[in-house]
């Protein structure tokens, strides 16, 4: 989805942006300071809640609140989680008492060992909590499993309908329960917990309160289960601090998914064993001829687990059998005539493809995805298939039918932009990245598997896209698909995107950056936010919540948060930020 762009103007936007700095930590207004006297509504967060009743007293915190953790105490057994295990079931021609106690125990030890996992998981949550809270507070705000009324309460079980993501929360004048079936529901409560509180709480040294979250009750769950960012390390490499930046910033909005483009014509940006000319070579440059950088699998496992941390899953991408001149550049083997192409610095796209006649080619694509799978916990290989400009349809088709059992075959499920309708598995996921002028044949054919059963991830390049410019005065980003402010970003129902698609078939939503002109966190930030927080509401949030101009006060709200925190975002105008 790379779009032309030469390195003199890359380099011009990086100069242009760097005036654009993140206003100081303590640089808070004057009706940031007035309003940390009331406590924000209930209803003032983002996403927007599926479910709101503001009512009673506030709860305070002070020196004394603690953060209390119960697991299990009052979650109903779950009859799936206690099925018999294969060969110990009524149709297993194993009879008599000793294989019912026998299943019985392993019920009672399974059962054990998920409220261990439950208790384990719901204290690392209110330890994120309380690392949270206590810089700003300057509360000692310790974690306890002691029973009491008081304080910040965290529970894991109750209401099944609360789903794996979902949370309530209950705040009256003595105490604030959260409560939630998983542990990610718990992680996203405390997450809407942080934005009820001041701005100031993103503070890293003692700052002045109160600090108070308003009454009432909160029930919510997510509309979709993808809700995804995706950051492009290919054009340009971010080293994994600049990555994790990225995961805490996108976990504040409940984003879930994290896709990494980690393969493109201007660099191979993760060691490979069985070909490691790959990033030792073709991950040695990027866009204007920098030195690029690569990820060690200790570097991606770390990646993988600060998102999971937060409640992120990492979503890997090779793309193929475009955008590959990288590889093929780092192995002569690869190109149909023998030889290696240069490493390439530019923006071009659509010129480069694997050999699909060679085998040696399914040789080094099962190598990849065997070795990507490896490192993956997740379910989903992302294998690109966009903008194969120099691969023939039919070789196109011939391609992606070899290597998507592949990617089957170690376990995983397939996701491909949505070129690879022209061929998709079973079980394949196909992320749209169209845009209103988008052929109609193009977006029938999307259609046509999406009633045949193909999930859908929503991209549209005009609506999602973070690299386009907001307007023709924005420094950074590109504007192929033209501009997209903050409220066209907003704007629309991923349900009703597509004709013909029913809603079902709609996994979620995704917003990309690829970073042809980008490098540097504060110039993510710049193109990322505002706009970011109204795609993961258009993800996690009930249509009905959907309005644009209540939903611009709410984010104008931001504004103050993200100064705490040191992030250079965008003054868009269509915002009314304070003053």
């Amino acid at each position: 989805m790379g779009r032309r762009l030469t390195p003199l103007l890359v380099l011009c936007a990086s100069l242009l942006a760097a005036t654009a700095l993140p206003a100081a930590p303590g640089a808070v207004d004057a009706a940031s300071a007035r309003s940390r006297a009331r406590p924000t509504p209930l209803d003032r967060v983002i996403p927007a809640p599926a479910s709101v009743q503001e009512r009673g007293r506030p709860y305070t915190l002070t020196p004394r609140t603690v953060i209390r953790v119960h697991a299990s105490a009052d979650r109903t057994p779950d009859r799936r989680g206690s099925r018999p295990r294969p060969g110990h079931g009524p149709d297993s021609g194993t009879a008599g008492t000793a294989g019912e106690a026998g299943s019985g125990q392993e019920a009672q030890e399974a059962q054990e060992a998920q409220e261990a996992r439950e208790a384990r998981e719901a204290q690392e949550v209110a330890e994120q909590l309380a690392a949270l809270l206590r810089p700003a507070t300057g509360y000692r705000l310790p974690v306890t499993t002691r029973p009491g009324r008081d304080g910040i309460h965290l529970r894991l079980g109750g209401d099944r309908a609360l789903g794996g993501e979902g949370y309530r929360l209950q705040v009256g004048a003595r105490a604030a329960r959260l409560t939630a079936r998983d542990a990610a529901g718990l992680f996203h409560g405390v997450q809407t917990i942080r934005q009820l509180l001041p701005a100031a709480v993103e503070a890293r040294t003692e700052q002045p309160g109160p600090w108070q979250l308003a009454g009432g009750v909160i029930t919510d769950t997510p509309r979709y289960a993808y809700r995804g960012a995706m950051l492009d390390v290919s054009r340009h490499f971010f080293p994994v601090p600049a990555v994790e930046r990225y995961i805490d910033q996108l976990a504040l909005y409940k984003i879930n998914t994290l896709h990494l483009h980690l393969s493109d014509d201007q660099g191979w940006r993760l060691a490979i064993d069985s070909w490691p000319r790959l990033a030792d070579y073709g991950g040695g440059t990027e866009v204007g001829g920098g030195p690029g950088g690569f990820y060690t699998k200790a570097d991606y496992r770390a990646i993988v687990r600060y998102a999971a941390a937060r409640h992120l899953t990492v979503v890997p991408e090779i793309d193929m059998p475009g955008h590959t001149n990288a590889a093929l550049a780092s192995y002569a083997e690869l190109n149909c005539d023998g030889k290696a192409p240069p490493r390439y610095t530019g923006t071009e796209v659509g010129f480069s493809s694997l050999c699909v006649s060679l085998e040696r080619t399914y040789d080094f694509v099962d190598d990849v995805l065997r070795e990507l799978a490896a490192l993956t916990p997740g379910r989903y290989l992302h294998i690109g298939g966009d903008e194969a400009h120099s691969t023939s349809h039919e070789d196109y088709v011939a391609f992606m039918r070899r290597v998507q059992p592949l990617v089957a075959a170690y376990g995983k499920q397939a996701v491909g932009w949505h070129q690879i309708t022209a061929a998709p598995a079973p079980g394949t996921v196909a992320q749209y990245w169209g845009y209103d002028r988008t052929g109609a044949e193009e977006r029938r054919q999307v259609a046509e598997v999406a009633r045949q059963g193909t999930k859908l991830v929503l991209s549209p390049a005009d609506r999602a896209y973070l690299d386009m410019k907001y307007d023709k005065n924005t420094p950074l980003g590109l504007s192929w698909a033209g501009y997209v402010p903050v409220q066209r970003s907003y704007d629309w129902d991923p349900a009703r995107y597509l004709e013909g698609v029913p809603e079902e078939a709609v996994l979620g939503v995704e917003a990309p950056l690829w970073s042809e002109t980008i490098e540097t966190s504060a110039q993510l930030e710049y193109l990322a936010f505002p706009r970011l927080p109204g795609l993961a509401e258009l993800g996690w949030s009930p249509a009905a919540t959907h309005d644009w101009e209540g939903y611009r006060e709410r984010l104008a709200r931001q504004g103050s948060r993200w100064e705490r925190m040191g992030m250079n975002y965008y003054r868009s105008p269509q915002v009314p930020w304070p003053r």
